[in-house]
């Protein structure tokens, strides 16, 4: 019924990670039935239902609230990955910046020993004295 296309011809070269999710979530229809027969419990209370029924309404309910919890451990395993791919993100950054930090503050030091020399040159009497 459906195709789906994942064109990497922007660059060939530069990684990139794709996230691919397809859900179907049929929770959402039951929500609509139940909230329409919002006063069918108090047919449901009454004496005079059997005990059959009442088994497969409990039944309906658990595999209900399964399929939600089927729902929610899904989406926090795609947010642990999400969460997986920034740290890795952010540490290799962390790494990049601390690298030129330490390239800078190297530069910074022999440009200032440098300057210093070169102040001292200038003021240096270069001419001999004789006694």
């Amino acid at each position: 019924d459906y195709k789906l296309c994942f064109d990497n011809s922007f660059s060939t070269i530069s990684e990139k990670l794709v996230f691919f999710e397809l859900i179907f979530d049929s929770a959402q229809e039951e929500e609509e039935e139940e909230e329409d027969d919002g006063d069918g419990w108090v047919e449901a209370a009454g004496p005079e239902d059997a005990l059959d029924v009442k088994i497969e309404d409990i039944k309906e309910s658990i595999e209900t609230m399964k399929s939600r919890l089927e729902r929610s451990i899904q989406m926090q395993t795609l947010l642990r990955a999400f969460e997986a791919r920034d740290r890795n993100l952010q540490e290799s950054n962390l790494g990049r910046v601390n690298f030129w930090s330490a390239v800078n503050l190297g530069v910074l030091v022999v440009v200032a020993f440098l300057q210093v020399y070169m102040l001292k040159s200038l003021f240096e009497d270069k001419r001999t004295v004789r006694t």
